[in-house]
């Protein structure tokens, strides 16, 4: 075979093989075809299916769910059948009860009737029985008349004047007899009472300061109380409301403010933020939060403590608060805890001196300031306030007069105030217990905070510097730029026109804008 036989052979085989190539391709196809039509109609036959199964679930589904509903109407009617058949069994019983009262007050109003016409016949014998023993008097009398001489209404009235005359001379003798005796001995036994009062009942005397000092280590601190440009010892300063004095004064940080509980938290707050070594506005807000809330804690514990050592019991928590937060208040420069705990102890000890309620002397002397406490002083006197309070409180009336009356607003109604306003002169007459100064330099400062709180948009006011200075922080919402400008000149305005202070006063009005946003 020569070469072009060879190559005749391989087209006839190629071409033979494409034939049938593309038969069995074609039929391949075919075959395919045919198997995704039996594939399609075998999956619409089973949705069918599926469908016609799902059909029956829903509507056995539906069916249950009606009777389900069904059930519960049935269920829901039958309770209120059963309430109402309930209710009324009530109603029969309350009929057939007011029923039988009817009969009862029935049976009693024939008894009465009965008992009545027994009486009217007693009372008509009374009255003949009366009458008849008039006569006879009236004729006994006038035999008497024509034995004596005189008539009887003559004989009573010699009688009466001849006894008047002789029980006023007596009288007249016991009472000069009483009183040149009480002179004699009055003086002594009040003057008695009083020393002993005094002498049995020791306690300190000291004055309360508006300064604290908060001792440091090393003069490091002080930089790191400062922080950048200054900006951690303002945040501490708008959080308590206490000028931060940071001087050249060795190893110390000096507190200033009048309000012994703001000194109390910034204090408390600043020695935190030493100890922990982080200091930065965000800390200080969270470190002064935490310890408001100890002091406020502390203030109730101080409370309870003093009214347990007292042994007065049955106090409202409100009354036991207030005592605590006497811890922090002073009157006069005298603390006014220790000044009411003092009264207390004299009030006790006079008292039972004179023969009165030791227990209710002791409560009226531990609250006769406790007008003293609250923030939001209205203008009344704190003897008012305080007897309002007690009164507010379910308090005696003895106790609330007592402490109302200890200062002469209201009359006093019983012996008990006489002693709280006896012993409230002792303790504050001890040499060196008070100091008018103080309190009112502390009023002047707590009305210029008020002052300036009476402006719509103030959220916190802060005097500081002895007075010269109030700052005054506002609602950035409610408050813009330029408003702020004409706060603080209305202000001092209003500071020039209402009150009266030396030298002058420095206005300054906060408004701070702050963006918060958290990263989860």
């Amino acid at each position: 075979m020569d070469i072009l036989q060879i190559v005749l052979y391989i087209l006839v085989g190629l071409a033979a093989g494409v034939v049938l190539g593309r038969f069995l391709l074609r039929k391949l196809f075919r075959n395919q075809e045919i198997g995704a039509q039996n594939k399609a109609k075998k999956i619409l036959k089973d949705a069918e299916t599926n469908a016609e199964i799902l059909r029956k679930d829903k509507l056995l589904e539906a069916r249950e769910k009606f009777l389900q509903m069904k059930a519960d109407h049935e269920q829901e009617i039958n309770t209120k059948n059963n309430t109402i058949n309930q209710r009324e069994n009530s109603i029969k019983q309350k009929e057939q009860s007011i029923t039988q009262k009817l009969e009862n007050l029935t049976k009693k109003e024939e008894e009465l009737t009965t008992v009545k016409s027994n009486l009217e016949k007693q009372i008509e014998l009374t009255k003949k029985k009366q009458e008849d023993v008039d006569v006879l008097k009236s004729q006994h009398i006038q035999q008497m008349e024509a034995i004596a001489g005189l008539s009887a209404e003559d004989a009573k009235n010699q009688l009466i004047d001849s006894l008047r005359e002789e029980a006023r001379t007596q009288a007249m003798i016991q009472i000069k007899d009483i009183v040149d005796e009480a002179k004699l001995t009055a003086s002594k036994e009040a003057k008695k009472v009083v020393i002993q009062t005094i002498q049995r009942t020791a306690t300190e005397s000291a004055i309360e300061n508006t300064v604290s000092i908060f001792n440091i280590e090393n003069d490091e601190i002080k930089g790191r109380v400062i922080g950048r440009e200054g900006r951690n010892i303002r945040a501490l300063e708008a959080a308590t409301g206490i000028e931060i004095i940071v001087d050249d004064t060795p190893e110390a940080i000096i507190l200033s403010g009048f309000d012994p509980v703001r000194r109390e938290i910034a204090r408390l707050a600043l020695h935190r933020l030493v100890t922990d070594g982080r200091i930065h506005p965000a800390r200080i807000e969270e470190v002064v939060a935490k310890t408001k809330k100890q002091i406020e804690d502390e203030i109730v514990e101080i409370g309870e403590r003093t009214v347990i050592d007292l042994g007065i019991h049955g106090l409202h928590p409100e009354l036991i608060r207030m005592v605590g937060r006497m811890r922090y208040r002073s009157s006069y420069g005298q603390n006014l805890l220790q000044h009411s705990r003092e009264v207390a102890n004299f009030c006790a000890t006079m008292a039972a001196e004179l023969g009165l309620n030791v227990k209710m002397a002791k409560r009226a002397g531990l609250l006769h300031d406790i007008g003293k406490v609250p923030d939001d002083n209205p203008e009344l006197p704190h003897a008012i306030l305080g007897m309002q309070l007690a009164e507010k409180y379910k308090e005696h009336p003895e106790v609330c007069n007592a402490i109302g009356a200890h200062h002469d607003e209201v009359e006093m109604t019983s012996m008990i105030s006489p002693i709280i306003q006896a012993c409230d002169a002792i303790s504050g007459a001890r040499p060196g217990a008070r100091r008018e100064v103080v309190e009112s330099y502390i009023r002047r400062l707590k009305e210029l905070e008020s002052l300036a709180l009476s402006y719509p948009g103030v959220e916190k006011t802060f005097a500081i510097q002895a007075g010269r200075e109030l700052r005054v922080v506002v609602e950035s919402e409610r408050i813009t730029d330029a408003a702020a400008e004409i706060l603080a000149a209305d202000i001092s305005n209003r500071i020039q026109t209402e009150m009266t202070y030396p030298g002058q006063i420095k206005v300054t009005v906060i408004r701070e804008t702050r963006s918060v946003a958290y990263a989860k």
